[in-house]
């Protein structure tokens, strides 16, 4: 998932992704703010975020936060559950009896809906609803978000969606509970790409152009009640859904309160005093400048911290001259100072240092160090020497987007720092974050690089390394390659291991793929960051859920005294 787990408002602004998102176990859990406390039925709890959502539309949205947000008003064939760590990370069946039937050799796959799945409106989710959603995906405008639908489900080239291209074949519905999807090839893991926000249901004939990013038609078991965008966010409880249908969401709050575009620094401030409703609030991770002063023992008792389960990574546009040459790339990996760039994100409480693309988090991950340097802090000789070879010993200008977000600028310009010794001038350009990965993924607005990152969208290598670097994905919106390597070795090495039906060879393989792609340098890998949150003194119910860039998981939190 497009994404990073820069949480810096919670849910709102999640940095790593692009990714629903899995990833095994993260670091260890303050118990006494996370699941240990009970939450109650009733209330309303309050969100303090940063930046809004980057959309309300299930086919647009792809990073962490907003993958955690639909939960509370969209439900798919398949989930994440509900639960700390790895448990979090296992797909359970939600709007399907099951986790899918394969057949074919793996080829197709079979759901059949639950009784009594209703819309908001009262209208029945139908099998109709299922594909008529899942075809919007291939809608060049609206379907920029989660690409494994196209990507897995076999389609004509021309393609474009139900409102241009009408009915897509490959997805049947033979009577109103079951929907057949015929894939491209076989794919073991089919049951878990359909927890992607992608397999929403939309009622048939519905949601064309921005007409869901403004009224979202919800599945969950709340609906939106109220939205001023880039301000406020408002959910309340959708009387339409049935409890004995889902048994993920616990949906204990009777709302959910989001107030958009807080200065982190203010967000920190609140949380600390804890005052009034803020008794009542989750937010993103701490700033910096915060991490000394939550170190009381009071505020520990509301502390909550683990890895996000997420790499943020510098993406280098290999299409752009001379980033199009490897050793270009392999000098700019070897010169970045790492440990400036974590003491920009935070330092040592908020971020480990990377050197790998995958997070340890990642089953099969290897961990090497492809462009070492004395205590991480850039070897700029290795790296002239290298720009030399090049034929770029005299420098080059590059110009490099990131978000408005102090954290965020402040890397860029530990970045921009190293580079300068090598007469490398780096351009920042700055990118507001609701749109920053939307715009990034352009690729005709996607400038030299990019801080950006990526979490799993579900348990398995398989959602790591192909979405970043498979070339035959490259898209020119919602595109998740955003190094734009299309290395036929590469290529083939992905389908290869596609072809694996043990997940532990295939995962282990994917260690090593890590290996080759770093050796063309497409990326340098930034920070494996961590999530370190204040929750207000009346939560419940709260824990950080590996799959969503570590931050809290929505759909169990609430209240420990409602009344409150």
């Amino acid at each position: 998932m497009k994404r990073t787990s820069m949480l810096v408002g919670l849910v709102a602004s999640a940095a790593l992704a692009l990714t629903a998102c899995g990833g095994g176990a993260s670091g260890a859990k303050d118990e006494a703010a996370g699941h240990g406390a009970k939450a109650a039925q009733g209330g309303t709890l309050q969100v303090l975020a940063n930046a809004a959502f980057s959309h309300l539309d299930p086919a647009r949205g792809f990073d962490g936060g907003v993958n955690n947000f639909y939960r509370l008003i969209y439900r798919t064939l398949t989930t994440q559950g509900a639960a700390p760590g790895a448990e979090g990370t296992k797909i359970v069946a939600d709007l399907a009896t099951d986790t899918g039937k394969p057949s074919d050799g793996g080829k197709t796959w079979t759901f059949t809906l639950k009784d009594g799945l209703f819309f908001e409106t009262g209208a029945p989710i139908t099998s109709a609803d299922v594909k008529w959603g899942v075809e919007r995906a291939w809608d060049p405008e609206i379907g920029i978000g989660s690409p494994y639908a196209k990507q897995l489900i076999e389609a004509p080239a021309a393609y474009q969606g139900p409102y241009k291209s009408g009915d897509l074949a490959t997805i049947e519905t033979p009577d109103a509970k079951t929907v057949v999807f015929h894939l491209k090839k076989p794919f073991a893991d089919f049951g878990s790409v359909v927890a992607q926000n992608t397999f929403t249901p939309v009622p048939k004939g519905q949601g064309a152009g921005n007409a869901l990013d403004s009224k979202p038609i919800a599945s969950g078991p709340y609906k939106v009640s109220e939205y001023k965008p880039g301000a406020s966010l408002k959910v309340v409880r959708n009387d339409k859904w049935d409890k004995k249908t889902d048994d993920v969401r616990t949906a204990n709050p009777d709302a959910f309160q989001w107030t958009f575009g807080l200065d982190p620094a203010t967000i920190d401030e609140r949380m600390i005093a804890g005052q009034g409703t803020d008794a009542d609030a989750i937010a993103g991770t701490v700033q910096a400048a915060s991490v000394a002063r939550i170190q009381t023992p009071q505020l520990k008792q509301r502390t909550m911290t683990g890895l996000g389960g997420c790499t943020t990574y510098l993406g280098l546009n290999t299409t752009k001259k001379p980033l199009d040459k490897v050793k270009v790339r392999q000098a700019i990996n070897l010169a970045v100072n790492k440990q400036t760039v974590r003491d920009a994100d935070g330092g040592s409480a908020l971020a480990e240092i990377a050197n790998t693309i995958q997070p340890p988090t990642i089953a099969g991950r290897v961990d090497y160090d492809p462009y070492p340097s004395p205590d991480h802090k850039g070897d700029v000789e290795g790296a002239r020497k290298l720009l030399t070879e090049a034929g770029f010993g005299n420098g080059f200008t590059m110009t490099l987007d990131t978000r408005a977000q102090p954290k965020m600028q402040a890397m860029a310009v530990a970045i921009q720092q190293a580079l300068e010794p090598l007469k490398i001038t780096v351009k920042i350009n700055t990118i507001d974050t609701a749109t920053y990965y939307e715009v990034i993924g352009t690729t005709s607005q996607q400038h030299d690089a990019a801080i950006t990152g990526w979490c799993p969208d579900w348990p398995s290598g398989q959602t790591f390394l192909p979405p970043l670097f498979d070339g035959r994905n490259i898209t020119a919106k919602g595109n998740t390659n955003l190094a734009q390597l299309n290395d036929p070795g590469v290529n083939a090495k992905i389908d290869e291991i596609a072809k694996l039906t043990d997940v532990q060879a295939a995962n282990a393989a994917y260690g090593e793929l890590d290996k080759q792609i770093m050796e063309l340098a497409p990326i340098v890998p930034l920070l494996y960051e961590k999530v370190l949150m204040l929750v207000g003194s009346n939560i419940g119910g709260a824990y950080l859920h590996d799959g969503f860039s570590g931050g809290i998981d929505l759909v169990s939190v609430g209240l420990k005294d409602a009344v409150k």
